[in-house]
């Protein structure tokens, strides 16, 4: 390690020790509590990310409490490889973290998870919820048998049309309804709701444990069926609702990037090819929008029960939604593309004592928030950890810690740069069979590939180096 990283380290390290030494509570804990939220496809449409269409208070708040990143990506625009990367602090490969069915415990058995690690160095670490994609992957990492409702598949729909189903001797199973569903029920009814008073009564007894705690809290919604309380799509009009404001395959797009939206096709109201009209478009995105605002209130419920309880003022947030998501542009819904829209996800970070309604435009990626926490926490970073920890960001004036993050999803990988988003598409083989190049500069909408543009020639080998460098380092 060179001097100056080993000046920059301790520094660091001194600036940490003085927060905690200004921060502990009543209770006098010497190491900050860990509040984790990651909800299920959101995307950065908030309020606090300058969308006024959506009604999303609580996040707002803690946006303005905290740092609100702008240009955080995913590593797997899917929940299972996405979540699997994160928590275990690996980067995806070929082979490595590669759809939703991903296991962090089968595709990176020598890393340590994140929880794990706090475990280890004396924390009690709870998950509720979905956090990890499968409830039983790395298992031991918590302290508590992790926990979500003891519901069928079809924990989606309230318990009322369940009933109702069974009365009409309809099977109760994966893909038998409609792609929303808006019922008359208070906001425990549905598996989200559920799920935020379990963690509200675990903050009540954490309170009494008096050991430092890692609580991840894993929201479902806003992801499909976009079920919610009626109250929260009483929130929007229709009339109101944008419609997406590309909604065709982008120039010269090769058709590796562009698919017929899967995970969509499967409900009973939309048709299983072809366009999806204006109409069902604009109930599919007020179901949406109505989900998030839901899943507002939750959040804002579980952080508020941290302020009441004496704990807000020792507590890290962080929030995060676990990839981008597609609402119609590109023709496309849900996820699952090498587009901007499915990689760049929210991320908001509140750290007790340090500065508030900052916002953050550098590159970060998921894999560095498991280096992040370490260092805000004074633990050390485990060799397995790939990411970049972020807290120089917050600690100074720099704008980045990177000049580049990287993305995958199946064939193809990406790699953002401050102006581009490059792809390449390639065979089981390594053959390269498609490219895209999108200039954020002049079209941050990804409408025109430039890739072929002989003006582009040099920045392509550029960005090619650098896919080849990352691949090469992460290929085992």
């Amino acid at each position: 390690m060179s001097n100056n990283r080993v000046k920059i380290s301790l520094i660091l390290l001194l600036f940490i020790a003085a927060l905690w030494g200004c921060n502990k509570t009543h209770n006098e804990n010497k190491k900050p509590n860990v509040l984790f939220i990651i909800v299920d496809d959101l995307r950065p449409e908030l309020g606090c990310y300058g969308n006024e269409n959506i009604i999303s208070p609580n996040i707002d708040a803690l946006a303005k409490d905290g740092y609100k990143f702008t240009h955080t990506y995913c590593q797997v625009p899917v929940c299972g490889a996405s979540r699997a990367s994160f928590l275990s602090g690996v980067r995806p490969n070929k082979t490595r973290f590669v759809d939703f069915d991903a296991w962090a415990e089968k595709d990176a058995p020598a890393a340590e998870t994140l929880p794990m690690h706090f475990k280890k160095n004396g924390y009690i670490t709870i998950s509720n919820g979905k956090v990890f994609h499968h409830i039983t992957d790395s298992e031991d990492s918590w302290s508590e048998k992790p926990w979500a409702p003891n519901t069928p598949w079809r924990d989606y729909l309230t318990e009322q049309n369940i009933k109702v189903a069974k009365k009409n001797k309809r099977e109760i199973k994966k893909y038998v309804a409609a792609s929303y569903e808006t019922a008359d029920v208070d906001d425990y009814a549905y598996i989200d709701g559920k799920v935020a008073k379990k963690s509200i009564d675990d903050l009540r007894r954490l309170k009494e444990m008096n050991k430092p705690f890692f609580l991840a809290v894993g929201f479902r919604k806003p992801h499909l069926p976009f079920n919610h309380p009626k109250k929260y799509w009483d929130l929007y009009e229709e009339k109101n609702i944008p419609p997406a404001d590309n909604p065709f395959v982008p120039k010269d797009a090769p058709s590796a990037s562009i698919h017929n939206s899967p995970e969509l096709r499967v409900y009973t109201d939309i048709p299983k090819q072809g366009k999806i009209s204006n109409k069902k478009a604009k109930e599919l995105k007020r179901a949406y929008y109505a989900c998030v605002s839901y899943t507002d209130k939750l959040i804002g419920d579980v952080v508020g029960e941290l302020k009441n309880l004496g704990l807000y003022n020792n507590t890290i947030i962080v929030l995060i939604g676990d990839h981008g998501y597609q609402l119609g542009e590109h023709t496309m819904w849900t996820k699952h593309t090498n587009y901007e829209i499915s990689l760049n996800a929210p991320m908001i970070v509140r750290v007790p004592g340090m500065k508030k309604n900052i916002e953050i435009t550098g590159l970060t990626e998921f894999v560095d928030i498991y280096p992040t926490l370490c260092q805000l926490a004074g633990i050390d970073i485990p060799n397995t950890a790939n990411g970049k920890s972020f807290l120089p960001l917050l600690t100074s004036k720099k704008e980045e810690i990177t000049d580049a993050v990287f993305s995958r999803y199946k064939d193809g990988e990406s790699v953002r740069t401050e102006r581009y988003l490059y792809t390449e598409f390639r065979d089981d083989k390594g053959n390269l069979y498609a490219k895209m190049l999108y200039d954020h500069q002049i079209d941050p909408e990804e409408n025109i590939n430039i890739v072929d543009l002989p003006k582009n020639k040099v920045i392509v080998t550029h960005l090619a180096k650098l896919l080849q460098k990352h691949r090469e380092k992460f290929s085992g």
